[in-house]
């Protein structure tokens, strides 16, 4: 396939064919993830035959950032403040999954490449993998897998733009990460861990910090937020088995509390934090210096002093669609839905979105006197992980966020007289709930960028996930009604349903979460694009 006269669609519809399947996930899962093991050495493979050894990867001066939770946030506040620290600068973001468009993954000062760049970058690639097919092990497939595919095209096309910083988000785990075959990054960090994230390989936390501290790389300095005891000794050891210039456990930033972030939600201050360290480390390396026609910025990060106002700048305009994120639909006939986004799928990520959603501004009404919302949630997760135990964590937070709030039957009688009981029962707190699978059309079909092979078709034809949160659910909140509880075969069926439950008296807050794969389909079907991304 040449990419002479190739399209955006083309290599979407290209890209594609390289998805894992179920049956490929399974056995992943099967082996406890020592499939993973092969991931270095056939990279390393894939490289070479495109044309650039791994050392070529160093002049892409990199950012490498891993963790359970928060990573991506993390790398959005580091491109953020490098952006306006260094405006002289090419800054390229690598991230994952992407949202609506595959070429979002590949951003160069904050922008998703062109569908034409993406093309001709993607079938560069493509067309030198199928004229080169020798291979080093008889292992290793032809063409790498979809995440591969798009790290690989992701390296050659930072390495033609000419980036002078890149931020390197890892996919899964940090050791046999795709990502993890740059020899010397200018700095790794390391965000929140916790042992939900991969507990499908069934890993504890030990064994997933020694899969982050996988990036940490001789000469290299070494960061991390503050973990758990038992995680933090084996980063420590990590570091020092890797020989790590330093390995800094990163101080609180004293000045942040002053600060309105642009990424919502406590637990952002750790990743803000932590990006903080990581840009002050990055500036103040020697190559780094060399390329800038200023100093890099000194200050006290410890300390009360304030920030520098390209570090303050940076935070306080920080983007991540679908974390965390506030949609009012833009639809005039839609004008009294708000959408609230957020693609959690892990227990912890889940009660992180529910203590923000369940406030006072996003799912509680902002004054008493607000007339209450009808509340739907949006739900799925992807096989394999917990439906029972996420819906179950999430009840529990959205109870104990009432009563954070004042919003229990205790406190009615003093705090909130006239208040609907409805709102004082965390069960009754959704009016409706919608499990749907991730397919994009009522169709069947699925948008190009949004095609997903990881599902058996057996299961989706049978909604089986789906089904099982519905049946989870009923039996968490047994007196939620029967015909508030929605299970549906797409994203579509679901948009049809929410607009379908719009009143002129109720606003209507709609929470989707679970799936970030989810997210990006409402996106697309609501037509919210325009003003979400």
């Amino acid at each position: 396939m040449s990419g002479a006269s190739k399209t955006y669609t083309d290599a979407v519809a290209a890209l594609n064919d390289t998805q894992s399947n179920a049956a490929t996930l399974d056995a992943v899962r099967a082996s406890g993830g020592r499939l993973s093991q092969f991931a270095i050495p056939e990279m390393i493979e894939y490289l070479h035959r495109i044309g650039y050894t791994p050392e070529d990867l160093n002049r892409m001066n990199v950012i490498h950032v891993t963790g359970t939770k928060g990573k991506g946030s993390t790398c959005a506040f580091v491109d953020s403040i490098l952006r306006r620290e260094r405006p002289s600068f090419k800054v390229g973001l690598y991230t994952s999954p992407h949202l609506v468009a595959v070429r979002e993954r590949i951003r160069i000062n904050g922008t998703p490449i062109s569908e034409e760049l993406f093309a001709k970058f993607f079938f560069e690639v493509y067309d030198r993998l199928s004229a080169n097919t020798k291979r080093a092990h008889e292992s290793t497939p032809e063409k790498p897998n979809y995440f591969r595919f798009v790290t690989l095209v992701a390296y050659h096309a930072f390495l033609q733009l000419g980036v002078d910083a890149t931020i390197l988000e890892v996919g899964v785990g940090g050791m046999y990460d795709s990502t993890n075959i740059v020899p010397k990054p200018i700095v790794t960090g390391v965000t929140a861990l916790g042992i939900d994230h991969v507990g499908v390989l069934g890993k504890t936390l030990p064994e997933i910090a020694w899969q982050k501290g996988g990036i940490y790389k001789e000469g290299v300095p070494a960061l991390s937020v503050a973990q758990p005891e038992e995680a933090l000794e084996v980063l420590r050891k990590q570091a020092i088995d890797r020989k790590a210039s330093e390995f800094i456990v990163v101080p609180d930033t004293a000045a942040l509390y002053s600060i309105k972030l642009g990424l919502p939600g406590a637990h952002q201050r750790q990743n803000a934090n932590l990006a903080i360290h990581l840009v002050r480390t990055f500036l103040a390396n020697p190559t780094i210096a060399a390329k800038s026609n200023r100093p890099p910025p000194t200050f006290d990060s410890e300390g009360a002093a304030p920030l520098p106002a390209t570090f303050v700048g940076g935070l306080q305009n920080a983007r991540w669609p679908g974390r965390c994120q506030t949609v009012p639909d833009p639809d005039p006939a839609n004008a009294k839905t708000t959408w609230y986004l957020d693609g959690a799928h892990t227990k912890e990520s889940l009660e992180f979105c529910m203590a923000w959603y369940v406030s006072p501004g996003a799912g509680l009404p902002l004054y008493e006197s607000a007339p209450r919302p009808m509340r739907v949630l949006v739900f799925n997760c992807t096989a394999g992980r917990s439906g029972p135990a996420l819906l179950g964590g999430m009840l529990e937070k959205t109870a104990s966020q009432l009563q954070i709030h004042h919003v229990d039957k205790e406190a009615a009688a003093e705090d909130l007289e006239g208040t609907d009981d409805d709102d004082l029962d965390p069960n009754k707190f959704f009016d409706h709930v919608i499990f749907c699978s991730n397919v994009t059309y009522a169709d069947g079909g699925y948008k190009g960028d949004l095609t997903s092979k990881n599902v058996h078709e057996s299961d989706l034809a049978k909604m089986k996930v789906q089904n099982e949160l519905a049946a989870a659910w009923t039996a968490l909140v047994p007196s939620f009604p029967k015909s508030n509880i929605h299970v549906l075969p797409s994203i579509e069926h679901a948009i049809r349903t929410v607009r379908g439950l719009q009143t002129e008296e109720r606003p209507v807050k709609v929470l989707v979460t679970g799936s970030l794969h989810l997210v990006g389909g409402v996106i697309e079907v609501a037509g919210l694009a325009k003003v979400a991304l």
